[in-house]
């Protein structure tokens, strides 16, 4: 505890001060004091004043006259034998010059000093432990809240803790709240996307069989054309399903897969190039794991002409990289190009891009297996996509 300044200065007998006066050194048994010599006839300290009792009493000790003392103190005493408290400057006249006997300067760092500072700082430590754990179980509800909030998704509902103090709490359940408004909405429109998708597959196939009886020219582009929508409406059936379905996911051999898929294209003439990396084993769906390789070597190929595999693993996330030799992304647009519907290349001719939902699966598989997405440039030019999955 603190219990004010250090005490330096302590009480001085006086018979101590009248010995070193005498003998002209500290007396063993005294400390704090010093004994010096000096020739000038002013000394003393500027809080100090003068007592002529107190100089008679300490002469009469020595044994000496007492008008060869003279003495300066900080508190002149009401008992001229008492103990001399604080500092003090006494000189006994020797000669020309003066015997000194007076309190030591006080060190910068005394044994009081380091216990106080010592307490101070076991107590800093202790608080701040306590600090460090009362915050901590006060972030750690909102760190859950948080994580809960980043796996929300359609077709998957995490819970939302509730613990906490009753700030937290109150926070969850409108985190909640606004979870299930948000999902019931998206959930609502997929379902209305998917119907109109499906519903329009009827009319299609009347149009189609209408168009057969066109002329040859005329017929040939009514067909395309509707060879077109059914591939748009086909892919929009699988963005639907994509988003809502949750499959199982079980363990598997991510090089293996990577591997087969680019067997598979590779027989199919998709000019696809795969460099063998190490083992990764994960937690996915190999379905839709191929789904979302699939669409991006199909956009790399589409746009840079050849597509390159690779992958590594570190620190529990697995890494794969799909690279091109094409244009790159847009500027500026790398996050947009998830958005469904948008495309890279900004026709709408299905000859030189797609329906604008390769990305969007492609995001909505990643998230699905807890990993993520992103769109860079290469330095030598062409675009790279950096796939991470959590590995075991």
């Amino acid at each position: 505890m603190f219990s004010g300044p250090p005490p330096w200065f302590r009480p001085t007998p006086i018979a101590r001060v009248a010995e070193a006066l005498r003998t002209g050194r500290v007396p063993d048994n005294a400390r704090g004091i010093e004994v010096t010599r000096i020739s000038e006839d002013r000394f003393g300290r500027s809080e100090e004043r003068s007592s002529p009792a107190r100089d008679a009493a300490i002469a009469a000790l020595i044994p000496a006259p007492a008008n060869r003392m003279q003495g300066f103190y900080e508190f002149p005493p009401r008992d001229p034998d008492s103990d001399i408290f604080g500092s003090f400057t006494v000189g006994l006249r020797d000669g020309d010059g003066w015997i000194l006997v007076s309190t030591a300067p006080p060190p910068t760092f005394t044994s009081w000093h380091f216990r106080r500072l010592a307490g101070m700082l076991i107590t800093l430590a202790v608080l701040s432990v306590l600090a460090w754990y009362v915050a901590r179980r006060i972030s750690r509800p909102i760190r859950e809240l948080a994580h809960a909030a980043t796996r929300a998704r359609l077709g998957a509902r995490p819970t939302i803790p509730h613990g906490g103090p009753r700030e937290v709490r109150e926070l969850a359940e409108a985190v909640e709240a606004m979870q299930d408004r948000i999902l019931q909405q998206a959930e609502g429109r997929t379902a209305m996307l998917a119907a109109i998708a499906h519903d329009l597959g009827t009319p299609l196939s009347r149009i189609a069989f209408w168009v057969e009886q066109l002329p040859e020219a005329a017929r040939d582009r009514a067909s395309a054309d509707i060879d077109e929508m059914r591939a748009m409406l086909g892919a929009v059936l699988r963005f639907t399903r994509d988003d809502r379905s949750r499959e199982q996911h079980a363990r598997l051999d991510l090089g293996s897969l990577i591997e087969s898929l680019g067997d598979d294209l590779a027989a199919a003439g998709v000019l696809v190039d795969v460099d063998l990396g190490p083992r990764v084993i994960i937690e996915g769906d190999p379905v839709a794991l191929r789904r979302l390789f699939t669409n991006l070597v199909e956009n790399a190929v589409r746009y840079g002409d050849r597509a390159r595999l690779c992958w590594s693993v570190s620190a529990g996330w697995a890494e794969v990289l799909v690279e091109d030799e094409g244009p790159g992304f847009p500027a500026g647009r790398a996050e947009a190009l998830f958005a469904p519907f948008v495309r890279g290349e900004a026709s709408r001719n299905r000859a030189t891009g797609g329906t604008g939902l390769g990305l969007a699966i492609v995001r909505s598989i990643a998230e699905a297996h807890g990993g993520e997405v992103l769109l860079t440039n290469r330095d030598a030019g062409g675009g790279r996509v950096r796939v991470r999955l959590p590995a075991e």
